[in-house]
């Protein structure tokens, strides 16, 4: 696994989004490095980080950053991650609690039906016999600049296609969650605002007032933040995400 760090303070894990790598966080980068050591990896298959002979299963990703997390000989380093780093990072949270800190999921949402029915659609296009045409996008030339064997890529995407063709509903993981994480989302996200306050009741949050000095906030140390005027396409590059994610990170317990 290729991963780069950058900055210093307390370690923090920031996952790219699918089809991407950490270089996508690119100017956003420095808000998460102003107080944290960030490490950087690139999952499975993207980036710098050759495929194996395995699925592309957010379950066997998050069981790879749990060993990054040991080789590194990190202290419960923080998590943070979009989209598929999003379902990545809740999934280290959900089977390796005890190896981490704190949780920000951004812009995953936990049940495949929350997402919206044309992109489902879209979803199902995304195979191998998508390659020409993605091969006019910038995630390919990013793909294609970095990757160990950039004739992969059809390979990337039936392995991506067939990931996001499988149903998952983690109500059940996520009630039963150990860890304080924060829900993060754009406004105008590929699910839509309201699946992700149901997630954050599903965390004790938004079932009472809070209370003057935070009484009434869910016991876990939980939170949601939804990103005004973002998609699901430019929330990972705002400085909006950066900024939440590193005040709930800094917060204390």
């Amino acid at each position: 696994m290729y991963y780069e760090t950058h900055g210093t303070g307390r370690p923090l894990i920031l996952l790219h989004g699918g089809l991407g790598s950490g270089e996508m966080f690119g100017p956003a980068l420095a808000g998460f490095t102003e107080h944290h050591q960030v490490i950087l990896p690139d999952l499975q298959g993207h980036g710098r980080t050759a495929d194996i002979d395995r699925p592309l299963d957010v379950r066997l990703l998050a069981d790879d950053i749990a060993a990054l997390i040991d080789h590194l000989g990190l202290d419960h380093p923080d998590v943070v991650g979009y989209s598929l780093g999003g379902g990545v990072a809740l999934q280290v949270a959900i089977r390796h609690p005890a190896r981490m800190g704190r949780l920000v999921c951004a812009s995953a949402g936990i049940r495949r039906d929350a997402v919206y029915p044309e992109i489902l659609a879209q979803q199902g296009q995304v195979s191998a016999a998508a390659a020409e045409f993605m091969k006019q996008t910038p995630m390919y030339e990013l793909y294609a600049r970095v990757a160990p064997r950039p004739a992969d890529f059809p390979r990337l995407l039936d392995k991506i296609g067939a990931a996001m063709a499988e149903d998952f509903d983690l109500t059940d993981e996520v009630r039963d969650l150990r860890v304080p994480a924060q829900l993060v989302a754009a406004d105008a996200d590929m699910c839509p605002p309201a699946h992700f306050v149901e997630v954050f009741e599903l965390l004790g949050g938004g079932l009472q007032d809070g209370g003057w000095g935070g009484e009434g906030r869910p016991k876990g140390g939980h939170a949601l933040a939804i990103l005004p005027g973002l998609t699901h396409y430019d929330l990972f590059m705002s400085p909006l995400f950066a900024a939440v994610a590193t005040d709930f990170l800094r917060r204390p317990a």
